[in-house]
């Protein structure tokens, strides 16, 4: 049995066909050969590779057009040779790079080799033309053109025999065949839904495009031979044709980029220099240990044949650093590469923090270096651009990924295409969680509620039994986030390209596929914390002309660890969580080593031993070691195993092991498979015996390495992470008002942070200022040793408005609101951008009422229209600021909650006074703060007052109502729980903003937080 047009789901949304369904059933059938044709080269690899795993000979197609006197027709061609896939992947990528749908005659002609050309039986090969199409692929490709006949469900085609007569006439083979959309005859409705999707449309809209017809599933092999029992030759000729393609797809090759260097330059010297340059200015007067680590990574990055990836990655980080773009001090295991530190690829010293090479780079298990790099997130695609340019755009690309249809937007989109209301899409949302993990049966099972909506009606029942067959299905693709592929000769010599954003291609093939071909994937990742101390530094500087150069930061800073101890981390990347901040408070880190720890303790597992960690630390308890020999790898961590290394060192140092047996000791272990384990327990056993331990002592040690293998976290990767945390953490305890000013900057639109932030600004007695059209920058900035709110924060006002009264301001400060107006033009002096400012006080600087400002707006935009109305020089450009000014118009002044108000809707919270701090004072009672609630014991009484944000009623499993209501005071949110008898009694009280006095008590669960309700005043 042959298979010679099987269309895969990587075709996104033009078959549902999976693999892991599809095999098995090829299999069964007997298959010899089978051909992947997709209207792209998506999903090549894996098909093959299961082709493979089957043991069918593979094919690779491709569906396509060819362009004849301006009109597209129909073909598939078949790579017969390895020339032939070659120019598969060349055609493919040039009609997705230039956004052709059709291959042009040249194009045809110039990559014909090694190509068969199949014609299919469709309509447009039946035009008037299509005799004089045929003959020309009859020319171009000789003996390899193939007319290509289909005869579904064994129905033969209203085309058939006009077409088959054409080929007679040509003297044209015609093959059989029978193009695969979906396994079986059932699924052809599916399918039919899921090219409905991907068009777009709705399955009743009369322009959707229509299979022509209900049998594209994958016969039998009996059943293909009986469809075509009249003509068993085409048959024949099919078998022929598919075995006939021969390609090997290369895998596993090296294909490793290479750094340009003059001719005659000896690329170990090159790197060697620049290493010890590099070396002797970072580590002044360096020790043997430091040569000797050098030429040992050196030797290994030479005969590995990774000289040249680590000068590129040098070349694009000096170009981060010349050009002020800020990059991480490492990520993963790069970190412990002294050449890395030497190139100023990273910034962690590994001698100073203990960290092996061989946790990188192992030579006893060659696989590709994994550098990735962290920059600030709004400069990263300067980096990526750089490489492409110096490389060039057909060697650089960025990676694809492709996005499945998941339960949730199987069930929006199959409802969406059935045509159902909005009310049922918003129920099927409410209905379905968006949980990672949740599947169709999944949320079917824990919701009765799902179940019962389904069996109301029948085309509910019909659309989830279509949603569960196409979910998981490739929907769309994307970009990687970070993956940047550098080839040594042009991309398309290896994998398929298209046409990617910011004029950087991508490939047709994900990142799997793309190092199992043997190209060098390398992260360019994006980090938000990296663009905080980037504009920290930079509003250090606009303020004090002071630049702060993070790698030279003192690691021993004893107020920046005092600031740790007091969990004073909001802000501090990896150390905010409020678990976090309990281990901060047991630790009490005074050295960097305890950061280090902290991070890399901090996840589930390993978390129980951040109790231990502190205590020893305390010397409230003693140290602990399995045996001496572990004393002085494990001192540091104060006897728990805490990182990857500390395993490998133990293996190093009682066993005997290489530093690179060791690594694969690590991972073996990790894996926790029961012969594996047995397996290394008698080669560490047998190594620690060598060496003079008793056998006793061996299997200790080697079961405690059982024990924590699997906690293990890579300490490169803790250190460099750290540098982060600590970088923030100094900044925060040496430059508080240009760390808030960023931070806040950074929490734009998040209310919660923001209100975080605020309140403790608000502690710290850092002055907050308002808006100001005379003194704000777009964003937040430091004014005298204040916060000054930056415009852009105003709400609703555009960007267009503020870029110009920035431009305007530069001539010189504005003396009213008119003056504004005139010189701004009335195409951005508007009420949409005003009101908001006034409403913010960002235009008090006038000394007059908002009121005042409010009542004059009208006039003030009249004036612009007038004087000014768009950006051309106006008729009273010349007239000087005396003319035709109008007056501010008259008002009462707008009362005070109005004027909070109105700051809270334009800038998402109060500035002049929190309502509830005037409150308070007006009451003269004590109230617990609602950020202080985290800290009180649980059940203990409280009296709170606060401002409503939200109500959530429920009922409960006896159908009594009750409610969750968000409460927020000048300190913060938090939640109070009504039960049934409190609600009955309070309910109506429950209205948002309405300030309320709640006694209740504390429950502290699980360490989140709530106040159940007692009694309420107003």
């Amino acid at each position: 049995m042959v298979y010679p047009h099987i269309s895969t789901s990587a075709d996104l949304l033009k078959s549902t066909v999976r693999l892991d369904e599809l095999f098995p059933f090829l299999v069964e059938q007997g298959t010899a050969s089978a051909a992947i044709v997709n209207t792209k080269l998506y999903g090549v690899l894996p098909f093959w590779e299961a082709c493979h795993k089957a043991g069918i000979h593979g094919v690779v197609g491709l569906s396509t057009f060819i362009e004849f006197e301006d009109q597209p027709y129909p073909v598939v061609l078949y790579a017969q040779t390895n020339t032939g896939y070659k120019n598969l992947l060349k055609i493919t990528s040039a009609l997705s790079t230039r956004d052709k749908t059709a291959l042009p005659e040249s194009w045809l002609k110039a990559y014909r080799e090694g190509l068969i050309c199949a014609i299919p039986n469709k309509t447009e090969w039946t035009m008037a033309n299509a005799i004089k199409v045929l003959g020309y692929l009859k020319s171009v490709f000789s003996e390899r053109c193939y007319g290509s006949i289909e005869r579904p469900g064994g129905e033969k085609m209203a085309e058939e025999d006009s077409f088959s007569a054409s080929c007679g006439q040509l003297e044209i083979p015609i093959m059989a065949t029978q193009e695969i959309r979906y396994l079986q005859e059932a699924d052809a409705f599916a399918f039919e839904v899921a090219s409905a999707i991907g068009q777009g449309l709705k399955m009743s809209d009369a322009e959707r495009k229509r299979p022509e017809h209900t049998k594209a599933y994958v016969p039998a092999a009996e059943e293909f031979t009986v469809w075509f029992s009249s003509n068993p030759e085409w048959l024949d000729e099919t078998k022929k044709m598919l075995a006939s393609c021969q390609v090997a797809i290369p895998m596993s090759q090296q294909l490793l980029p290479v750094f340009p260097l003059a001719e005659g330059i000896d690329r170990r010297a090159y790197i060697l220099e620049l290493c010890q340059n590099g070396l002797a200015d970072r580590v002044p007067g360096y020790t043997d240990s430091y040569t000797e680590r050098l030429q040992y990574e050196l030797s290994v990055i030479g005969n590995m044949g990774y000289i040249d990836y680590f000068l590129i990655v040098s070349d694009f980080m000096k170009f981060a650093r010349d050009n002020g773009i800020l990059t991480g001090p490492g990520r993963g295991s790069s970190a412990s590469s002294l050449v890395a530190f030497s190139l100023r690829i990273t910034d962690v010293d590994p001698l100073e923090h203990g960290l092996l090479f061989e946790r990188f780079l192992n030579p006893e298990r060659i696989t590709l270096p994994d550098i990735d790099i962290d920059f600030a997130d709004h400069r990263r695609h300067e980096v990526v651009e750089y490489v492409a340019k110096k490389y060039g755009d057909a060697r650089t690309a960025q990676i694809i990924t492709f996005g499945t249809l998941s339960a949730k937007a199987v069930a929006r989109d199959t409802a969406r295409v059935f045509g159902f209301e909005a009310e049922e899409l918003d129920a099927i949302s409410k209905m379905i969680p968006n949980r990672i993990g949740t599947t169709l049966r999944s949320a079917l099972k824990e919701s009765p509620a799902l179940n019962d909506w389904i069996i109301e009606k029948e085309e509910r029942k019909l659309w989830f039994k279509t949603a569960l067959k196409l979910e998981g299905l490739p929907r769309h693709a994307s970009t990687h986030a970070a993956g940047v592929i550098l080839s040594p000769t042009p991309l398309v010599d290896h994998v398929p390209i298209e046409k990617g954003s910011e004029g950087i291609y991508i490939t047709q093939w994900p990142m799997g596929e793309l190092e199992a071909v043997g190209l060098l994937k390398m992260d360019f990742l994006g980090l938000r914390n990296l663009t905080i101390l980037e504009q920290i530094r930079r509003l250090v500087h606009m303020d004090t002309k002071k630049w702060v150069d993070y790698s030279s930061i003192p690691l021993n800073d004893s107020a920046t660890y005092a600031l740790l101890a007091a969990s004073d981390t909001t802000g501090i990347f990896q150390l905010e969580s409020d678990g976090m901040r309990r281990a901060l408070q047991q630790i009490r880190p005074t050295a960097f080593g305890d950061i280090v720890a902290v991070n890399a303790l901090f996840r589930p597992g390993p978390m129980e031993f951040i109790p231990l960690y502190a205590k020893r630390k305390h010397k409230q308890e003693q140290v602990d070691y399995v045996h001496p020999i572990l004393e002085p790898i494990l001192s540091e961590t104060y006897g728990v195993i805490v990182y990857q290394e500390q395993i490998m060192q133990i293996a190093a140092k009682m066993a005997g092991f290489s530093l690179g047996e060791a690594d694969l000791l690590r991972r073996a272990v990790s894996k926790k498979k029961r012969e594996i384990l047995d397996e290394e327990r008698l080669h560490f056993t047998r190594g620690a015996m060598a060496k003079g331990f008793t056998e006793a002592a061996a299997t200790e040690v080697y079961n405690l390495i059982v024990r924590f293998a699997d906690y293990g976290f890579p300490k490169s990767h803790a250190v460099a992470y750290s540098m982060i945390s600590y970088q923030l953490a100094f900044m925060k305890t040496h430059y508080a008002v240009y760390f808030y000013a960023a931070i806040l900057a950074n929490s734009a639109g998040n209310t919660e942070k923001t209100q975080q932030l605020l309140q403790e600004i608000k502690e710290k007695k850092i002055g907050l200022l308002p808006p100001s059209v005379q003194k704000s920058f777009y964003s937040f900035s430091v004014e005298e040793g204040k916060i000054r709110i930056g415009l852009n924060t105003v709400k609703g006002v555009p960007g267009s408005a503020v870029k110009a009264l920035m431009e305007a301001r530069k001539e010189g400060p504005f003396t009213s609101m008119f003056d504004i107006a005139e010189r701004i033009s009335a195409i951005h002096f508007t009420r949409k951008a005003f009101e908001p400012l006034i409403k913010a006080g960002a235009l008090d600087d006038f000394g007059l009422d908002r009121a005042v400002l409010l009542a004059s707006l009208d006039s003030a935009i009249k004036h612009a229209e007038l004087v000014k109305p768009n950006e051309e020089p106006g008729l009273f450009d010349d007239m000087g600021t005396s003319f035709m000014k109008p007056k501010y118009a008259k008002a009462t002044p707008i009362p005070e909650n109005m004027k909070l108000d109105f700051e809270k809707e334009v800038l998402g919270f109060y500035l002049s006074t929190h309502p509830i701090a005037r409150e308070k004072e007006k009451r003269a009672k004590n109230f617990a703060e609602l950020k202080d609630l985290k800290n009180k014991r649980d059940r203990e009484q409280v009296a709170v007052l606060g401002m409503v944000e939200e109500i959530k009623r429920i009922r409960t499993k006896k159908g009594d109502a009750m409610a969750f209501v968000s409460l927020q005071d000048d300190t913060g949110l938090a939640s109070v729980t009504l039960f049934p008898k409190e609600y009955a009694k309070y309910n109506v009280l429950l209205e948002q903003h309405a300030v309320l006095e709640i006694q209740g008590a504390i429950e502290n669960r699980n360490h989140k937080v709530s106040v159940i309700c007692k009694s309420i005043e107003t």
